[in-house]
């Protein structure tokens, strides 16, 4: 009780707030998955680039990762293939994002955040002559 009393006189009348970002504006619950992703730019009058990245966090909406690439840019489009896997079963998604947030770090790599804006469908990387037909 007399840790309650201790928060009472100085903090006077005031109740305690929250402890959230004022920033905070994330819809889903966000998991610390690391997955190779495939990132590049949608937009072909924009310099053309492919980062294979880690993410750091995943939601159902979007990704955080960190990257060294500098030509990201809020609002812009992206390609993005995860999990990206160069092996000839990879189950891989291509997906059309909008980068969110671009953001320095302090280790000098750049904090970057996109949102899904649609799955473009499954990339498959051989056929060995094998059709599957979806209907």
């Amino acid at each position: 009780m007399a840790t309650q009393d201790l928060i009472s006189k100085t903090m006077g009348s005031v109740a305690p707030a929250r402890i959230t970002s004022a920033n905070e504006r994330r819809s889903t619950r966000r998991c610390k998955i690391t997955q190779l992703m495939r990132i590049r730019p949608s937009d072909p009058e924009r310099d053309n680039f492919e980062d294979l990245r880690g993410s750091m966090s995943v939601s159902r909406a979007g990704v955080y990762f960190q990257t060294s690439e500098g030509a990201y840019e809020l609002g812009m489009r992206l390609f993005v293939t995860m999990p990206y896997t160069q092996g000839a079963m990879g189950m891989s998604h291509e997906y059309l994002a909008e980068v969110v947030r671009v953001e320095p770090m302090s280790n000098g790599m750049i904090g970057i955040g996109f949102k899904y804006l649609m799955e473009m469908g499954s990339v498959t990387n051989h056929s060995y002559g094998i059709s599957v037909s979806r209907k």
